[in-house]
């Protein structure tokens, strides 16, 4: 009798092919574009190259999601966190 596991990781999102939904999108998107774009021309440099396309773009995908923090811009923290309400005014001297 087989036996399943359970499953715990609920908040870490669906994944598919280790892709997050909409990394995963865009590679499908990618894909279905390379396959009108093999349909409509018949030459084997083309059939190479879009392979060689769809390689390398699902590398690349799937290092961005497994290390997130290379494309992170700014802090993702406030200087402040406070429940004051701003009035606008600033009263510091400069």
């Amino acid at each position: 009798m087989k036996k399943y596991e359970v499953y715990r990781n609920m908040r870490k999102g669906a994944v598919i092919f280790g892709l997050p939904i909409s990394l995963f999108a865009l590679m499908m998107v990618s894909i279905l574009g390379s396959l009108l774009i093999i349909i409509f021309s018949f030459g084997f440099g083309i059939i190479i190259g879009l392979l060689l396309f769809n390689a390398v773009l699902y590398i690349a995908l799937i290092r961005m999601a497994n290390n997130p923090q290379l494309f992170q811009m700014g802090n993702p923290f406030p200087k402040i966190i406070s429940n004051k309400r701003n009035s606008g005014f600033d009263y510091e001297q400069d």
